[in-house]
């Protein structure tokens, strides 16, 4: 496990709460991991449940916390918001920065077995074990009261991590998921890179054929944008929803019309999948 102590990088009042960013070594990485988080008001007085936002593809921990308007809504609820990176950063593999599909910006939230990447690339153990630890050292965070929500591959993660760890979240959420990343181009390349050639191999990190073998106890809120340009090649939302249907799985799915993959569209809708973590988190 990492050394339990972090170094703040910046701190910035909001919402009557503090957004701040940290970095700390990380034994699960092998080199230094940076991320944000927002401290309600709350939290001066009493400790208070945790939502973990998963970026996409090329963000790190910075992208989330600066342009989705979160704190207000999580100030407003009393909820600690933690944005960890999406990957380890100058970890000298060779091609890691080569595309931005793949390696830097790209851990797709698994842990990599290829002889490659497996030294490095660990997101899920650090998402799921050592960030947890760190949280928890660190900050007054209720045991046992987490939720997670992502977007595009944080979705894909947010999603596959929910059905791989049941009972860990009380909910989850995401704006345009990867819902199957086995059957699209941005998951072949990955997958292949990270897990090998082996498809079934792929499937225990897939949302949708998870979603056949694992039922989700907890809400599951899904916002897609309808004028989203990754929408019919990347993302399958689609398939993800006939395939929640067909098994019986209880989904919100919205496609919201006019919207794209940015930021823009997140913010749009920020306020609703707060509200929709606060619900299951203060139950």
């Amino acid at each position: 496990m990492s050394d339990l102590k972090i170094e703040q990088l910046a701190a910035n009042k909001s919402f009557g709460g503090w957004t701040k960013m940290f970095s700390h070594p990380s034994a699960t990485c092998g080199g230094e991991m940076k991320f944000s988080v927002f401290l309600p008001p709350q939290a001066e007085s009493g400790t208070v449940p945790v939502l973990y936002w998963l970026s996409g593809l090329t963000c790190n921990h910075e992208n989330f916390i600066t342009k989705a308007g979160a704190q207000q809504y999580a100030a407003e609820s009393g909820i600690l918001l933690v944005v960890p990176d999406t990957s380890p950063r100058g970890a000298g593999v060779e091609g890691e920065d080569e595309a931005y599909d793949l390696g830097t910006g790209a851990g797709f939230y698994l842990n990599a077995t290829t002889e490659k990447w497996k030294k490095h690339y660990l997101m899920e153990d650090y998402i799921m074990r050592e960030l947890p630890v760190i949280i928890r050292s660190n900050f007054p965070v209720q045991e046992g009261r987490e939720s997670i929500f992502g977007h595009s591959m944080g979705g894909h993660g947010a999603l596959t991590l929910a059905l791989k760890y049941p009972g860990r979240f009380k909910s989850v959420s995401a704006f345009s998921p990867i819902c199957a990343p086995s059957q699209c181009p941005w998951g072949e390349k990955a997958f292949t890179n990270y897990l090998g050639e082996n498809r079934e191999v792929w499937k225990k990190h897939d949302a949708n054929e998870l979603i056949k073998s694992t039922k989700l106890e907890i809400p599951m809120l899904i916002d897609q944008g309808g004028d989203d340009s990754f929408l019919e090649k990347e993302l399958n939302f689609e398939m993800f929803r006939k395939t929640c249907e067909k098994q019986n799985q209880a989904l919100t799915a919205r496609l919201q019309s006019g919207y794209d993959h940015s930021y823009y569209f997140i913010a749009s809708f920020m306020e609703n999948h707060i509200q929709h973590h606060a619900k299951a988190l203060f139950a």
